[in-house]
């Protein structure tokens, strides 16, 4: 905020959305929520909890519908940045880090551990989804923790480290949605029982026990965020934009794009509902349940999308950084390209990411119509509409990513 007004010129702005933010998904990949446990909000509100912290119970509410508010947070973040215009504004940006700062610092004086992370950030909601895809997980011997007589030190604490700042259980823990690998279990347990594993991409999308229809929500509406940010950035946006506003009538920016935005995720969520209900007739699950089970599938597609999307970010503006470092020090700022690679090869990549993802998620699909209807024989005909679905949003991606895409930085 108190760089230059221009984002293209801010380090700041070129470091967040240039640098970091493309790096975030890729980490996500490989080492789950790793990045929760070195978050500066997450340091924050430790440091507010030891100064003034009250340490209330986290409230029902939030323990009920948590995950609801971190959709609606995150829809809500998306949509104001391409109203307001916060990326490409260092002001912008900075107020919205200084609102989520604020939330924080509030969640922290009030209740305990990480409830701002568990509950609330938009940021924790999305990495607690790309993280099941992850490669790396905490997990405990259940033979050794079947003897242990600790009263659950990996989740109270010990002299050793805090409890889990996540209020995880890690005796019991088979996901990685809310596992931040701080390892605080690993140094209070007395028995060795938490160990460091590595797994398959997407194995924990297999055997989910417990489908939750919001997190399949987000992984579904993930994707058409993902579908909005890219058709923004077409240099075909504005021609488009031309004639949405004689249909509606109006030249509000914000009118128009809301329709877009809306219709955008609206778009793979009933795309999944029409599958769901068609997958309903043949296996006899309600839409509500085959949407919670199958909607996970959509997980490796949102990640290899989400990358994809932003490797133009990081390839295509690269040298920004490296530039507005310069005019941080009252250098004058190269007038050549920002890229690192050609057009051409960060197309390929994200050829590649798409096939990888698409693939992921149709082999997501069949293990989880595997696990839930083998015993009825109904894996392959719940399959077939899923991996229909799948093949459409993965063609979509590819059509997004051929077009040519605009410079943000």
């Amino acid at each position: 905020m108190l760089g230059p007004d221009s984002g293209h010129d801010n380090l700041g702005t070129a470091l967040t959305w240039v640098l970091w933010w493309p790096l975030i998904p890729i980490i996500f990949l490989f080492f789950g929520r790793f990045w929760c446990a070195i978050c500066p909000f997450a340091t924050l509100s430790d440091a507010v909890q030891k100064l003034v912290g009250l340490n209330r119970q986290v409230p029902k509410f939030l323990k009920n519908y948590g995950i609801w508010l971190i959709d609606a947070m995150f829809i809500l973040i998306t949509w104001s940045d391409h109203v307001f215009g916060v990326v490409e504004s260092p002001w912008g940006s900075g107020i919205l880090l200084l609102l989520l700062t604020t939330g924080v610092v509030v969640c922290g004086a009030f209740f305990q551990r990480r409830t701002w992370c568990r509950y609330l950030c938009f940021l924790g909601g999305l990495s607690g989804n790309y993280a099941r895809t992850g490669m790396i997980a905490l997990r405990a011997t259940p033979e050794i923790c079947a003897t242990c007589k600790s009263k659950a030190a990996c989740f109270n604490g010990s002299e050793r480290a805090a409890g889990c700042p996540m209020f995880e259980f890690p005796r019991t823990m088979d996901s990685n949605v809310n596992c931040n690998l701080c390892a605080n279990c690993v140094k209070s347990c007395p028995n060795g029982s938490i160990t460091l594993t590595v797994r398959k991409p997407t194995s924990e999308l297999w055997f989910i026990r417990k489908p939750k229809l919001e997190e399949a929500f987000l992984a579904v509406v993930i994707m058409g965020i993902v579908f909005v940010q890219n058709v923004t950035m077409l240099e075909v946006w504005q021609g488009m934009l031309s004639w949405l506003e004689v249909v509606v009538g109006t030249d509000n920016y914000a009118v128009t794009f809301t329709i877009t935005f809306l219709l955008a995720m609206a778009l793979p969520v009933s795309l999944m509902a029409l599958t769901a209900l068609a997958a309903g007739k043949l296996n006899g699950a309600s839409l509500a349940k085959n949407f919670a089970m199958f909607g996970y599938a959509i997980i490796p597609l949102d990640v290899a999308g989400h990358v994809a999307h932003n490797l133009f970010h990081l390839f295509a503006e690269g040298k920004a950084i490296w530039y507005t470092t310069l005019v941080l020090f009252g250098q004058q700022a190269p007038s050549a390209s920002p890229a690192l690679l050609s057009t051409g090869t960060i197309q390929l990549m994200q050829y590649v990411l798409v096939a990888g993802g698409v693939l992921g998620s149709l082999y997501a699909a069949y293990r989880i119509a595997k696990s839930n209807f083998a015993a009825s024989k109904k894996t392959w005909p719940t399959f077939a509409p899923y991996a229909a679905v799948v093949a459409v949003l993965g063609v979509i991606n590819v059509v997004l990513f051929v077009l040519p895409m605009a410079m943000r930085m």
